[in-house]
């Protein structure tokens, strides 16, 4: 029995993976930030299922969830680092997390950043394992003159900066862990898929779940090379900021400094 810990499981593409690996005798991690959601999850999907609780814009609850896991668990052979936040209702404006950092950038990325480094110990004593980041085709490099856009601010380009930060810490971790027996992948699942992220930002939902679930599980199932990134089933470029070294240590190296501010 695998132990596969998904964020975002209330709700969307999360629930619907919860569902299905529930369902094949995995025992899943469900993760969110709300009690009685993830209790009626836990209910609704049945099977072997588990709970941790945290905001991901708050870094202080994802350090204390990953402490959690750690103790609790004496394996993790997959983490999806699902959980995530769109540009927002049309016309909304430049948001922060607890700790003061741009909240896509914080939610969508940093949260995800922190939690895998957290429990890359516990994966490498879980192999093999694997690393699956949920990503988007929607992509948009970052500034690092402004990274957290205190001065220029987009929903659309706030939400790009943090997916393309996730693809560029795919690709990094997984060169880090070369031949220890943890994959890292990223994913676009779908182009925008049925969920409450897709309609609250006012475009036309084209896709149905399952696809995107289908995507995903095929990372979380299959041998895939380490690093990569997919649209979908096939493998794609990402922008071509994913693939140049300097940015990725650029971003590292601000991420680190944000977690270290965060946490005192």
């Amino acid at each position: 029995m695998r132990t596969i810990l998904i964020t975002g499981a209330t709700d969307g593409l999360g629930r619907h993976l919860a569902g299905r690996l529930a369902s094949r005798g995995d025992r899943v991690i469900v993760h969110g930030r709300d009690a009685d959601r993830v209790r009626r999850v836990r209910e609704e999907i049945g099977g072997t299922t588990e709970s941790v609780l945290a905001d991901l814009a708050d870094l202080r609850q994802v350090d204390r969830m990953a402490t959690e896991v750690e103790e609790r668990f004496d394996r993790v052979d997959v983490l999806v680092n699902n959980a995530g936040i769109g540009g927002g209702v049309p016309g909304s404006g430049r948001e922060e997390s607890r700790d003061g950092i741009e909240l896509r950038f914080a939610v969508n990325y940093l949260a995800g950043y922190h939690l895998a480094r957290r429990l890359t110990p516990l994966l490498l004593r879980s192999t093999p394992a694997r690393i699956v980041n949920v990503a988007s085709a929607g992509q948009q490099a970052i500034d690092f003159g402004d990274p957290l856009l205190t001065k220029e601010y987009g929903r659309q380009r706030a939400y790009s900066q943090s997916k393309l930060a996730q693809i560029m810490f795919t690709v990094d971790l997984a060169d880090e862990l070369a031949g220890a027996g943890v994959s890292v992948t990223a994913l676009h699942p779908a182009t925008y898929m049925d969920t409450t992220m897709v309609r609250q930002s006012g475009v036309p939902v084209l896709t149905p779940v399952k696809e995107g679930g289908d995507a995903t599980l095929r990372l979380i199932d299959e041998d895939v090379p380490s690093g990569r990134y997919f649209n979908g089933t096939r493998e794609a470029r990402a922008d071509s900021q994913a693939y140049d070294a300097e940015a990725r240590a650029r971003l590292r190296e601000l991420s680190d400094d944000l977690i270290r501010q965060a946490l005192g």
